[in-house]
């Protein structure tokens, strides 16, 4: 044999073994995407825009994606055309059969909680055997609602006060400002229907979460959104908070920069939901990328998935400041030069 045909066959078994975290396959669940609600993608469009989605850096080591259309509805035609049939799939090819790691990304959390709360019964329903989920890592998630969808929504519709900042801070976040005739998923991303979209599912799938505290926009969106945001989702949405509220942190004792001291944090949060990496510096897409945007801390460096397995992180902490004016902060290890979803794959294998 060759030494070219060796070196592309080690190629092929390594790219192989990384589309897993530990020894667990790994689905991906993109968010929203703006600019859908304009083009309305069918077909191998939907495809194409979710493998686009996820390139920067977890496309690669994925064994499987849900792709779906943001001009449609959860409950409707996300779920019938979309993620029924991908379940389907996942379920003939034994894929999740030794436990499985689904990868969310914004409105990817609240399409995710919405199969778990009903795969099994589905699945069984169609004498399939149901996806063994041993965790979810969901990244900027938007599973508790979206206050500017509240808005969007509202500018479509032409109801509540609606001025020029708000319409600016909408206009930022989907690139033009929506009509009534093209809001889509915006209508599930309203905080309230959000919450209420399958909140309490009988299934135990820890929901492990990843959260940023930066913005693209300049802080013109933040205006819109209570407490610390990502530019686009509230931390209590992102941390996976059990009511709305004005967090700044994941943690009531770590605050998003890493720094240990008391904060406005979640008193509790969604069931099996589980804050663990933030930053200060990741916007609501750096979360997904491949660069460093800034230091990572941790609200909780250890999680179990369902059965028992885990994912733990390496944390430090460092003085920082003069004498009485300086301060503790906790660092996730390698962070200052580590994307988050990087901290998140090499942690878990």
């Amino acid at each position: 044999m060759t030494k070219s045909i060796l070196l592309l066959l080690a190629g092929l078994l390594t790219g192989a073994a990384q589309a897993a975290v530990g020894s667990y396959p790994v689905v991906l669940v993109h968010g929203f995407q703006p600019d859908n609600l304009q083009s309305k993608p069918t077909g191998t469009q939907v495809t194409d825009n979710g493998s686009e989605y996820w390139a920067q850096y977890w496309r690669d080591r994925a064994d499987a994606r849900i792709d779906w259309p943001s001009q449609e509805r959860i409950a409707n035609k996300i779920t019938s055309q979309y993620v029924w049939p991908k379940l389907q799939q996942l379920s003939r090819e034994g894929t999740c059969a030794s436990g499985c790691v689904f990868v969310t990304h914004s409105t990817g959390d609240l399409v995710m909680r919405y199969i778990i709360d009903n795969q099994a019964l589905w699945l069984q329903n169609a004498g399939l055997k149901p996806l063994n989920i041993v965790a979810t890592f969901d990244f900027s998630g938007a599973g508790g609602g979206v206050e500017l969808a509240d808005l969007a929504v509202n500018v479509a519709s032409g109801s509540g006060l609606i001025d020029a900042t708000l319409k600016l801070a909408v206009s930022l976040w989907l690139g033009e400002l929506p009509s009534s005739s093209n809001i889509g998923v915006l209508n599930d991303l309203r905080v309230n229907t959000a919450r209420q979209l399958a909140a309490f599912p009988e299934n135990r799938v820890p929901r492990l979460r990843f959260a940023g505290a930066g913005s693209d926009f300049l802080g013109v969106t933040g205006a819109f959104l209570p407490g610390e945001d990502d530019g686009v989702v509230a931390s209590h949405s992102s941390c996976g908070a059990a009511a709305v509220g004005s967090y700044n942190s994941c943690s009531r004792n770590v605050a998003f920069d890493g720094k240990l001291t008391s904060t406005n944090g979640p008193s509790g949060f969604m069931p099996y939901h589980y804050p663990m990496l933030m930053s200060e510096g990741y916007s609501h897409g750096d979360t997904i990328l491949n660069s460093a945007k800034d230091e990572v801390t941790s609200a909780n460096s250890r999680a179990n998935y369902l059965n028992g397995d885990n994912l733990q992180f390496n944390t430090y902490d460092e003085k920082r400041g003069w004498w009485i004016f300086s301060s503790r902060y906790r660092v996730v290890n390698h962070s200052n030069k580590t994307s988050m979803s990087a901290l998140v794959y090499q942690a878990a294998n």
